[in-house]
């Protein structure tokens, strides 16, 4: 988190990055200026209400005057005098400081660790904030810098991370898997020594700059008052106590937890357990909906159309985010003279309370029908200033954002004059766009109160069952002849918990509950509409019979499988077995006479054609190999690995497995295991020791391969929904951390494997997201429709078919019109305001609302610094 502050001093993008102790005097500087303007202010009050200086007034306070204020006017000054010595003494100190050239990251400081600390749990964060911080350093960096990670396990486990850990390495970042043993502070200088043993045997000593701890995450103290005032359990940690099959519920009932509370984890996953959560809650509470609930009723709007153009422009500081490097009083006051505007403020921060309520009083004084705003990104501020228009009466399409900050302070921080121009420049764009944007009527459609659940797995019966005790319809569809999906193969969780008398409760809940329809043996056939109203068709039975079912939302559980891979004679010798059919297997004799087993991690995964981790394997494994020492205490037990990923309270099984007597071999992509069968008929494993740096033959009884996770058959789900797959086949939420269950195609959401490997309680929590987000749409009695929608001027369409082609929301079609012939239609409800069709159309027959050819125009046309 310090070093953080450290990338983020002058913005994003500054192109600096500064040592701790060269911030600190930056700081130190910043606090004198902030003294030495408030001194400053005092003693001009003082002489302009004695009509003396300052200087006068001290000689006569040295001679032994006395006077109202002397005393107190001349201790003022003295600390004037003070204080600009003082800021004298630290500009210089910044004029002689220097970037740093090496930074280190040290890993697992505080967690992983029970010599040093209680922390035996692994954080589970720290290695991608690591290597982001590392990447963005060497980004801000003008110098060339050497950045370095000191770890012990890389856990990039989550969707995607992998590839930039991979990025990351083809990027400069070094990763040195070691444990460091000594951090020692270089004579005569700010800079230190790490000391490390590397994998050869080898003591090191390196020099460095700047050393980052990264630091394992505790639960607060807090946290146990909590659970003692409102009584549910934590666990050893101090983390809410909760179970893989209901992972956001605590020990007394109907209280919840998610995020942190339960234990270190990443922003996607808290803020999909935070719906998760809320689903939960609202199954309780389903009797209870819409029955405090109070509709936020706005002003009625001013129809502006017959007013002449009074635009308000309102520059923001931003506090010193904008204001630091913007001359924002110069920007104010070139807005005065811009056509139209009749109305110019500058705010510290226009989003503050006080400032949206002072917006809202302007707009109705000045008789504001315009209102532009230059400060951060529209991205995160557009929906607030365009829900005050609305509490002023105004239409939100009214509005227009300039953001000068990412724009203007960030990108320019070392250069105010021309941040500055660039920001008039800004401005001049949006008042001209703005000039000619028109209040947009925002429509709303009806809402069909049930949901389409694709998937009878876990997943899709959790979410299936959730939506159904909240009171909605639910149709469940499943491919196969049974519900159950990949979980019929499991037989306990990492902790110890029974899956399948799980699974079976789950199964009889879902088929006693009234208000969901299970189809077995089904598939979709087509499916159209938008959020709200969608329609499915639904064949089972080979195709013979086709059902259509009316829905408001779409959850897509589907799933995912196991690899058959065609290495280590998989499928060749029936002693090698997939990760999930060791389960069936420890039944047999065997396994159960077995004196030695390998497992072979990353099978299939993090590879160049596989790049992504599957997530699950290295906690089944490792659950598997405790389980067979259970079994057998004598049995020699192997896990080839990579990087162990066991994260989280995780951590303890890996623990416990060393403590029982498995070995743990690590071996790289370039030095792969290989395995053979004797002569004999004997199975025979070669693999390269690191720790010894030579080859170890390993003769086990039986292999089990930790394959990777893939999806199949997702690619026409994704068309037929008009939601987008990922390049691993996955399917891709609309935003990782804002909206990690959403698609971009409104009310189609996703959970489970088809999303990402993922274990059973992260499943399950998904799923209870995904529900909760979906119950969110089917609550409502209507949806509103975003207006920003293309618009087809059907007298001049040719009917070429272009627009319907390139859209990749199926938002446009071709329509037979009576004697004209086949002419281009908007479905206004699917279409995303893309304006792909507009850019393909070769007539100029379709524009775009809000982002009219007119309005482009005129910002273009009012750009460029001359303009």
């Amino acid at each position: 988190m310090q070093f953080e502050r450290l990338l983020s001093a002058g913005g994003p993008t500054a192109g600096h990055l500064e040592r701790p102790s060269d911030l600190a005097v930056s700081e130190e500087i910043a606090k004198a200026e902030k003294r030495l303007k408030k001194l400053g202010r005092e003693l001009k009050q003082l002489e302009k209400k004695h009509s003396k200086s300052t200087d006068e007034v001290v000689e006569q306070f040295k001679a032994g005057a006395e006077g109202e204020d002397y005393e107190r006017w001349a201790s003022m000054a003295e600390r004037l005098a003070a204080s600009e010595s003082k800021l004298a003494d630290l500009k210089e100190k910044e004029a002689g400081a220097r970037p740093p050239a090496k930074i280190a990251w040290l890993q697992c400081v505080g967690s992983r660790d029970l010599n040093k600390c209680d922390n035996a749990y692994c954080s589970g964060v720290c290695c991608m904030y690591a290597i982001k911080e590392a990447v963005i350093a060497k980004e801000h960096s003008k110098d060339p810098l050497d950045t370095a990670i000191f770890y012990m396990d890389m856990r990039t486990h989550g969707k995607e991370f992998d590839d930039y850990y991979n990025r990351a390495q083809q990027g400069g970042v070094r990763f040195v898997r070691c444990r460091v043993h000594t951090i020692t502070p270089v004579p005569d200088s700010d800079n230190l020594h790490i000391c490390y043993v590397t994998d050869d045997g080898k003591l090191e000593k390196e020099e460095f700059d700047m050393v980052v701890l990264s630091v394992g995450l505790e639960a607060p103290a807090s946290a146990a008052e909590l659970a003692d005032k409102l009584g549910f359990d934590l666990n050893q940690y101090k983390f809410a106590q909760t179970g893989s099959f209901a992972p956001v519920s605590t020990s007394c009932a109907g209280i919840y937890a998610c995020g942190a509370l339960q234990g270190p984890k990443d922003i996607p996953f808290s803020v999909m357990e935070a719906s998760a959560a809320a689903g939960a809650a609202a199954s309780r509470l389903a009797g209870a909906r819409h029955s405090l609930v109070k509709e936020k009723v706005f002003p009625e709007e001013r129809d502006v159309s017959a007013e002449a153009l009074r635009i308000g422009v309102f520059v923001c500081n931003c506090g010193v985010n904008i204001g630091a490097v913007v001359r924002v009083p110069e920007v104010a006051e070139y807005a005065k003279t811009l056509p139209n505007v009749v109305y110019v403020q500058e705010n510290l921060f226009s989003c503050s309370q006080d400032a949206i309520e002072q917006l809202i009083q302007v707009i109705k004084e000045q008789n504001l029908n315009r209102v532009v705003v230059a400060s951060c990104s529209p991205r995160t501020h557009e929906p607030l200033f365009q829900e005050t228009l609305r509490n002023s009466g105004l239409n939100k399409y009214l509005f227009e954002q300039v953001n000068i900050r990412d724009q203007c302070s960030w990108v320019h921080s070392n250069n105010p004059d021309a941040a500055t121009v660039k920001a008039k420049d800004l401005v001049r764009m949006a008042v001209a766009r703005g000039s000619l944007i028109e209040p947009l009527p925002v429509p709303s459609a009806p809402v069909t109160p049930s949901a389409l659940v694709l998937g009878g797995g876990v997943a899709g019966m959790v979410s299936a069952l959730n939506l159904g005790q909240q009171g909605f319809k639910v149709h469940l569809v499943e491919e196969k002849e049974r519900l159950g999906g990949q979980a019929l193969k499991l037989n306990k969780t990492w902790r110890g918990e029974n899956i399948s008398d799980f699974v079976s409760k789950l199964i009889d809940d879902v088929n006693g509950n009234e208000n969901i329809d299970v189809h077995l043996n089904a598939k979709v056939k087509e499916a159209s509409g938008f959020v709200g109203n969608f329609k499915t068709s639904i064949s089972s039975n080979g195709g013979g019979d086709v059902l259509e079912v009316e829905h408001g939302a779409a959850i897509l559980a589907t799933g995912a499988h196991s690899i058959k891979p065609d290495e280590y004679l998989y499928g060749k010798n029936e002693r090698v077995f997939r990760w999930h059919e060791i389960d069936k297997a420890l039944e047999t004799d065997l396994v159960r006479n077995a004196s030695s087993a390998v497992f072979i991690q990353c099978v299939g995964s993090r590879q160049p054609d596989r790049t992504y981790c599957s997530k699950i394997c290295c906690t089944f494994s490792v659950q598997k190999a405790v389980e067979l020492k259970e079994l057998n205490p004598d049995m020699d037990v192997y896990i080839l690995y990579r990087d162990m990923r066991t994260y989280g309270e995780r951590e303890d099984l890996y623990r416990e497995a060393r403590a029982r007597g498995v070995i743990f071999v690590r071996y790289d992509l370039e030095n792969k295991p290989v395995v053979k069968e004797t002569d004999g008929g004997s199975l025979e494993v070669t693999v390269m020791d690191h720790v010894l740096g030579r080859p170890l033959t390993l003769k086990p009884d039986f292999i089990t391969l930790a394959t990777a996770i893939y999806t199949r058959g997702i690619e026409e789900l994704g068309r037929m929904f008009k939601v987008s797959i990922s390049k691993d086949n996955f399917f891709l939420e609309a935003h990782m951390k804002l909206r990690p269950v959403d698609f971009a195609t409104d009310g189609v959401f996703v959970c489970g494997m088809a999303h990402y490997p993922k274990p059973i309680e992260e499943s399950i929590a998904q799923a209870l997201a995904a529900a909760a987000r979906a119950a969110n749409i089917l609550s409502q009695k209507t949806v509103e429709v975003e207006p920003i929608v293309s618009v087809v001027d059907q007298e001049m369409c040719i009917g070429c078919g272009l627009c319907e082609i390139c859209c990749p929301f199926g938002a446009i079609r071709l329509v037979k019109i009576e004697g004209t012939g086949y002419r281009a239609e908007n479905i206004s409800a699917l279409c995303k305001g893309c304006g792909s069709c507009a850019a393909a159309c070769p007539q100029k027959a379709i524009d775009m609302n809000h982002f009219r050819d007119s309005q482009i125009f005129a910002s273009i046309q009012a750009g460029g610094a001359a303009a």
